[in-house]
């Protein structure tokens, strides 16, 4: 993403930051003095493939097909050589990745050691040729790339129109996705966004030639953003990251940094006990404000005169630049605007953008059509989307919202979403994150734990279920509103009352005081709250149920969510994931509300950043992030940093599982140069043991596999052991006839079982991917959960050379008799759930009556895994509800 705030503390002469860089000066903030374990450190290896021009972030990665790569050069620094001077899109002519899980395809470009190699795009693998750049004439010279127009076709940029943007209009290209138009997919549309406000995505046909080069149609290339279809929805504003649906088609994530309502770690029930918001209210409730980005001025002023004890400064103010222009993109009036610089204070009170109409993901459905229908996908949450996740069961979706103390969310369809005919019924439930472990917070004990040691443990709180449909009746409760509004409301002014300096003055200290009553109310979020905790989800008001899915921020804080998150700016796992796959998480910078003295996540400070790993479980549920990367301390001497990854943004999974990172970091501490980088994360060799859910008496298999062998592979011994025997044990174990000698001894008990491998007539193939290496005979002898321990003990590639491996272990779920015969319990559907408690191979109303009759036995309760069919984490009524619905 964009962030400007960061980019203002650099120094001001390019020319100085340069020099400084060469001679191995940091530049930027200092920070308070650190030393964490662990930074930097990777849990794998991590390899430079590129770096970008000075001044430009590295977003928008995206890899074809072929293996190819492409992404945006985003807001360079206009003194660099062409073409790099430019935002640009551009992709790397004359490589490809070979998608074997190893990073020995490319070789790592070294450090930008000197002005020239600093001010231009470097690989060390392939040349980065320009496909399109921004403002260059499209679609027959109607339109420019990235540039956003009025209903009458005038372009909004500040050369036509008197105000504040958000970013010079076709300055911030970030994501990239590209859909083919042909079985080949040598033909397609790129998709980009345009991270600017108004904002802006274009799409534009894309062509390969016979010799792998590709080129750019502008000529019927578009701005979607101008079409019918978007311009219904509002339009867009500051379109950062995405992702390519398993429906193959672009999603566009809006980051609108405006919609905080409190700062930091506020909450509204904090203003609403300290009877004001000074200092304490976001930038949100002055949206309709006449000039919203002076806010901040104001504020200063009032403080200044006495009619504010403090000055500060509303989280989220500074993104209310290019709001106004918005509203000459629906058409509002321009009246005099001033001489642009001594601007006028114009009151658009005709036409003005709905705030609940930012800050959504947005579908761009039937992307080959003549124009694109767009969807916004209001029922996901509002927030300043980075970037979403949608996962292969086309209902799981995970977005991750940029800036301070911010929160990564979870939404739930009821149904995948493209069998919904109308996108409008789309229906599904809405979760916050809550951090659970101790280690997280070791702070309170008098001791911090380093982020690149402690996973975080998650337990998503639900926020709240609704259609998008219901949703977006909610939001176009308030399209009327205006910054007429703003004076009416807030201070002795009517319609046709001239707008003075006082006017806006008593307009502002009365929303510091009370809240913007133009939009939802701060009572009305804190009613929610307690509703919520007295109720749940579903038992607050009908008129409340809008607060969580309006105002998701402030929701999730009042009901204790950590969102605690600074700058969460990437979540990608492969295409078309399945259970067992990776998703990672990318946090830019972990400081401020993470390495404070409060909430729920209280660790070391380290300002460059960890991406995190987590496991997607059987439904597509993530419980427990690891960190993989965690980034350096900005106190760190260039030799440790040089090579780390710095404040990472985007996350790209390619198919083979390795992690394509971007970083976000430019001219900040510790490093010897300013310049970016695109690094390609290469995890280590995973070897997992399946979980398995087996009736008492009954065996199960347990497949055992490595993720990726990039190195081949010769043999292993390794050894797999069962916790509790008494729960279940190990009977026999049986290899792929693929390896050619193998062994395996089981000890008597059945609690480990020991396995040698050699793959002696090499099938085993460098690059291949999820290689089975034995199955074992699993037996539950009583009811409980075992976990299945991994260990290894050697394992050598195809050279002999010892291979970097990780476990995941797993875990068995032993069914337990119950009182209906001798018959066991078994999983139907193989979800790990025992839905026919009597045994008899299906799922009928009687086994409702045994879960109801034998809730409270030990049988129940001592298998929460196995009939916990609601996952709330306990054996309840609703378990019973649940599994009745399941039978009709």
């Amino acid at each position: 993403m964009v962030d400007f705030t960061r980019r203002q503390v650099l120094s001001q002469s390019v020319a100085a930051a340069l020099g400084a860089s060469v001679i191995g000066v940091a530049s930027g903030e200092e920070v308070e003095e650190t030393d964490t374990p662990g930074a930097p450190s990777v849990a794998g290896s991590l390899k430079r493939f590129s770096t970008t021009a000075f001044g430009a972030e590295v977003t928008g990665p995206f890899v074809f097909e072929d293996g190819s790569l492409l992404y945006s050069l985003q807001h360079p620094e206009g003194e660099n050589p062409e073409p790099f001077g430019r935002a640009a899109v551009g992709y790397f002519n004359g490589f490809q990745f070979k998608f074997d899980g190893s990073n020995d395809d490319f070789p790592e470009v070294g450090v930008p050691d000197t002005e020239e190699k600093q001010r231009q795009v470097r690989s060390a693998a392939g040349d980065y040729e320009i496909l399109v750049q921004g403002r260059e004439p499209i679609n027959g010279g109607a339109e420019r790339l990235g540039v956003v127009q009025t209903p009458d076709g005038t372009d909004i940029t500040q050369e036509n129109f008197a105000g504040t943007q958000y970013g010079g209009a076709a300055t911030n290209p970030d994501c990239n996705q590209f859909v083919p138009s042909n079985d080949e997919g040598t033909e397609g549309y790129l998709f980009t966004n345009w991270e600017n406000s108004p904002g802006c995505v274009s799409r534009v046909p894309l062509s390969q030639d016979e010799n792998g080069e590709w080129s750019a149609d502008t000529g019927n290339a578009m701005n979607l953003t101008n079409t019918d279809s978007l311009r219904e929805h509002g339009g867009t504003r500051i379109n950062c990251y995405g992702d390519l649906s398993p429906w193959e088609t672009m999603i566009s994530a809006e980051e609108n940094y405006a919609h905080p309502r409190v700062s930091l770690t506020a909450t509204v029930s904090d203003i609403v006990e300290a009877g004001s918001g000074e200092g304490l209210i976001g930038g949100c409730q002055f949206w309709n404000r006449p000039n919203p980005s002076e806010i901040s001025g104001a504020i200063e002023s009032y403080a200044e005169s006495g009619d504010l004890d403090e000055n500060f400064g509303p989280q989220g103010y500074w993104a209310l630049t290019g709001v106004e222009f918005l509203a000459y993109y629906l058409g509002a009036e321009r009246d005099d605007q001033g001489d642009g610089e001594n601007l006028a204070t114009t009151l658009l009170d005709d036409v003005y953008p709905n705030p609940y109409r930012y800050g959504y993901f947005v579908d761009f459905r039937e992307p080959t059509a003549d124009e694109p229908e767009a969807v916004k996908y209001y029922v996901m949450g509002r927030a300043s989307w980075e970037a979403p996740d949608i996962e292969g069961d086309q209902r799981t979706v995970y977005g991750c919202s940029d800036g301070d103390s911010k929160g990564i969310y979870k939404f739930v369809a009821d149904e995948p979403i493209p069998e919904y005919d109308d996108p409008m019924d789309v229906a599904g439930t809405l979760y916050a994150p809550k951090i659970t472990n101790d280690a997280a917070n070791a702070a309170e004990a008098g001791e911090r734990n380093s982020p690149a040691q402690t996973p975080l443990e998650i337990e998503w709180i639900e926020l709240g279920h609704a259609t998008n449909g219901e949703v977006e009746s909610w939001v176009a409760e308030y399209d009327d509103v205006t910054q007429a509004d703003y004076l009416s409301a807030h201070a002795d002014w009517e319609d046709g009352d001239e707008v003075t300096e006082a006017a806006i003055k008593e307009a502002d200290l009365s929303v510091i005081e009370n809240g913007n009553q133009n939009y939802i109310t701060n009572e009305d979020i804190v009613e929610w709250a307690e509703q919520y905790e007295a109720n749940g989800p579903d038992g607050v008001d009908e008129d409340l149920r809008r607060v969580p899915f309006l105002e998701t921020r402030a929701a999730a804080k009042e009901i204790g969510a950590s969102i605690e998150f600074n700058k969460a700016e990437g979540v990608d796992s492969v295409d078309d994931s399945q259970p067992g796959d990776f998703i990672y998480f990318g946090i830019s910078e972990f400081n401020d509300a993470l390495a404070d003295d409060e909430g729920d996540i209280q660790m070391d400070r380290v300002d460059g950043g960890v991406v995190y790993r987590g496991v997607l479980e059987s439904d597509y549920n993530v419980s427990t992030l690891e960190p993989v990367i965690t980034g350096p301390d900005f106190t760190d001497s260039p030799e440790d940093a040089n090579d780390a990854l710095r404040n990472i943004d985007n996350v790209y999974t390619m198919r083979d599982g390795r992690v394509i990172c971007c970083e976000d970091g430019f001219g900040g501490p510790a490093r010897s140069y300013p310049n970016d980088g695109l690094y390609v994360y290469q995890p280590n060799v995973v070897v997992s043991a399946n979980s398995a859910a087996v009736g008492s008496g009954s065996t199960g298999s347990v497949p055992l596999t490595a993720s990726s062998l990039p190195a081949g592979f010769s043999g292993a011994r390794l050894t797999v052991s069962v916790s509790n025997p008494e729960i279940a044990s190990i009977t026999g174990v049986s290899f792929p006839d693929a390896l050619g000698l193998t062994e395996s001894s089981i000890s008597d008990d059945g609690s480990s079982a020991t396995i040698r491998v050699a793959d002696v007539n090499t099938n085993v193939q460098s690059g291949a991917m999820d290689v089975p290496l034995a199955t074992l005979d699993v037996r539950a002898n009583g009811g409980g959960t075992t976990d299945l321990t991994v260990s290894i003990e050697q394992m050598d590639d195809e050279n002999g050379n010892a291979i970097e491996a990780e476990v995941r272990n797993g875990i068995v779920v032993g069914g337990p008799k119950t009182v209906v015969g001798d018959a066991a319990p078994t999983d139907p559907d193989g979800d790990g759930h025992f839905e026919d408690l009597n045994g008899n191979g299906r799922l009928d109303y009687e086994d409702v009556q045994v879960l109801f009759s034998n809730m409270d036995s030990d049988s129940i309760q001592l298998n929460t895994g196995a009939y916990d069919f609601n996952e709330n984490g306990k054996i309840d009524f609703a378990d019973v509800t649940a599994l009745y619905e399941e039978v009709n």
